[in-house]
């Protein structure tokens, strides 16, 4: 799945989805279960009342970008994640990281490394594991 519009000047789950898509992916996530758009809807109305068409048409819009799969058991629409939370954040952090490259090449690996204030020994180590093994490939 590819989210499109990546903004930095948020936080969390934020940075990827509408303020209000990220509350329901939380949810849902978090619930790790299918669920009926008024399950939702009354989680999100425990925070402030919150209109059920709304939340239904965000969680369409949810499934049109592909984030959500929606279900249909008789009468009542199910939804669930596409995927785990961990996943989702794999898979983003991944393609941002790649399109930083593509386009901007060793300087994003420089500011990467400038902005550890302090390094994970374990980090540490993968990274260097990781170099090694480029290194051999290229060989």
């Amino acid at each position: 799945m590819n989210i499109k519009n990546f903004k930095y000047d948020k936080v969390g789950l934020d940075r990827f989805f509408g303020s209000l898509e990220a509350k329901i992916m939380d949810y849902l996530w978090e619930v790790e279960s299918e669920q009926p758009i008024k399950s939702v809807q009354q989680h999100l109305e425990k925070d402030k009342p919150i209109n059920f068409n709304t939340v239904m048409t965000v969680m369409k819009r949810l499934v049109n970008k592909g984030v959500l799969v929606k279900r249909t058991e008789g009468r009542i629409s199910l939804f669930r994640p596409v995927q785990t939370k961990a996943a989702f954040v794999e898979e983003q952090s991944k393609k941002l990281t790649e399109n930083l490259l593509d386009e901007f090449g060793g300087v994003v690996i420089n500011h990467m490394l400038d902005a550890m204030e302090t390094i994970d020994q374990e980090l540490l180590a993968k990274l260097e594991d990781k170099i090694q093994e480029l290194k051999k490939d290229q060989s």
